[in-house]
């Protein structure tokens, strides 16, 4: 199955927020002016030392959020993107601790709350399309491929333009590779990237522990379960003898006994 990406060039992007505004649009969230992720911004272009840098999820290659989630509402698709299925998110917010990236966003404000990530267009790019971001943006700093393709014309990118662009594609190996590159003209860390990331995927460092997350999720709801009953259960028996002395004083046996 041919896996597709994005390539992200900062030294091009101009700013305009055509890729918010069809984002939003393509999940239904309102437009904002603050340029940050958030639970109804799945991507996000901020100004970093004059500098545009989108920002969305990396869609990584072996993605943590999907490792740590117990009940499998991450999942990464052949095709690439890491997807999540709010139906069966119990909110533990794993995700958003594992993320190396810190992209999961949590529903804070609602009363049903859920993460919101972006999921590449995931149905878009079933149906032979781009993702919406990719499709609106002018200056062509968003461009969609297969991730073999990008990575080439990212290199031809820096092969031809040395000065333009520092000697790293941003995506190939942090975190175990990712989906979503970038190229930059300066250090990534100088525009707010994750720098220092591990080549290796992250998965293989947090499943010894979140693998025992399952056990502590067990017992820890068997026991705000017997907390539950006994507490229902004792007011059960408070309403039960409340019952019990209505009754008995509605009784006509109660009061002064008559003699025959």
């Amino acid at each position: 199955m041919t896996r597709y990406g994005m390539l992200i060039d900062t030294t091009t992007c101009v700013g305009c927020y055509e890729c918010e505004n069809a984002c939003a649009i393509k999940w239904g969230n309102p437009t904002s002016d603050v340029p940050k992720l958030s639970a109804s911004r799945n991507t996000a272009v901020a100004t970093v030392n004059d500098v545009n840098v989108p920002h969305l999820c990396m869609h990584c290659a072996d993605p943590t959020c999907a490792s740590v989630c117990p009940v499998g509402a991450f999942s990464k698709t052949p095709e690439g993107p890491v997807v999540y299925n709010a139906d069966k998110c119990i909110g533990c917010r794993y995700c958003m601790q594992a993320c190396p990236f810190d992209i999961p966003k949590y529903e804070w404000s609602s009363t049903n709350p859920k993460v919101a990530k972006c999921n590449l267009c995931s149905e878009r790019i079933t149906r032979g399309q781009k993702p919406a971001c990719v499709e609106v943006c002018p200056a062509e700093a968003r461009i969609f491929g297969t991730i073999d393709d990008l990575i080439l014309l990212a290199q031809k990118k820096i092969q031809d333009n040395p000065v333009q662009y520092i000697n790293h594609i941003y995506g190939v190996k942090e975190a175990g590779g990712t989906s979503v590159l970038f190229l930059s003209g300066r250090s990534f860390e100088e525009i707010g990237l994750k720098a220092g990331l591990p080549d290796h995927p992250l998965p293989t460092l947090t499943w010894q522990v979140l693998s025992h997350i399952p056990n502590y999720v067990f017992w820890g709801s068997t026991m705000l379960a017997g907390i539950w009953w006994i507490t229902n259960r004792r007011k059960e028996v408070a309403a039960y003898e409340r019952a019990l002395r209505k009754l008995d004083r509605r009784s006509p046996n109660n009061g002064s006994q008559h003699s025959n």
